[in-house]
């Protein structure tokens, strides 16, 4: 029996240590908290962009917090107060809220393949911006996206042909040194992708004298940026 014992304790040892180096709540021990109006009112841009680029890090990391979220679903239910809107691509290996290790009510989340830009979308950022309190807008495109692919082979297929469509310019935009210019070509599609972000970004400044208002009072702020499938990590850069 002795044997069994010490067998039993070694297995009990090996649960209780790996309980102890279980993802903390956050560094105070505690769940995060969900939104408020006062918390959102104290986020500047600045430390918007600051929370979605320690949320990446976390995420990267391995250190995501653990969130009760039956909880935060009843503390949101009368209001919402989140500090960013994110436009973001429908690719379901880019789950924006996880990927930057956000919970409900923390952020507004628009996606759409290649996270192109239309009016319901710029709509949904005024309301987020102006009527909402959210401090910051994200345009988060990613690596080997599919739809750029399609957009830069010419890919046509009922509505998406249309939606495709939206990505062209920034294809166009990219140096012609720049060969092949297919699929196939992993860094042209990059660069498509990056460029895309880039457009999109210009187009919500000229589609929206709502939000260009906003912006160039510095009420809210702007970024782009490029999230890597293969690393989990997301490249900001300014517009």
């Amino acid at each position: 029996m002795k044997p069994m014992i010490k067998y039993l304790t070694l297995i009990i040892a090996v649960v209780l240590a790996a309980g102890c180096r279980s993802t903390p709540r956050s560094e105070s021990g505690m769940f995060p908290p969900a939104p408020t109006k006062e918390s959102q009112a104290a986020m500047s841009p600045d430390a918007a962009l600051a929370e979605l680029r320690a949320g990446n890090q976390r995420f990267v990391s391995g250190h995501s917090q653990v969130r009760d979220l039956p909880a935060k679903a009843r503390a949101t239910a009368a209001g919402q107060y989140p500090f960013a809107v994110i436009l973001s691509c429908l690719d379901s290996r880019q789950p924006i809220e996880i990927v930057f290790d956000q919970g409900i009510g923390d952020v507004f989340s628009a996606r759409i393949a290649g996270n192109i830009l239309n009016d319901d979308i710029v709509g949904s950022m005024e309301f987020a911006c102006k009527l909402s309190g959210a401090k910051l807008i994200a345009v988060i495109g990613h690596s080997n996206c599919g739809a750029i692919k399609g957009a830069v082979d010419d890919a046509q297929l009922g509505n998406l042909t249309g939606l495709l469509a939206k990505i062209k310019p920034a294809a166009a935009s990219v140096p012609e040194s720049v060969q092949p210019r297919t699929a196939k070509n992993d860094a042209f599609v990059q660069q498509v992708a990056e460029a895309n972000v880039q457009l999109v970004m210009k187009e919500i400044r000229e589609k929206s004298p709502v939000l260009r208002e906003m912006l160039d009072k510095h009420e809210i702020g702007m970024v782009g940026g490029m999230y890597d499938l293969s690393t989990g990590r997301v490249e900001f850069y300014q517009p």
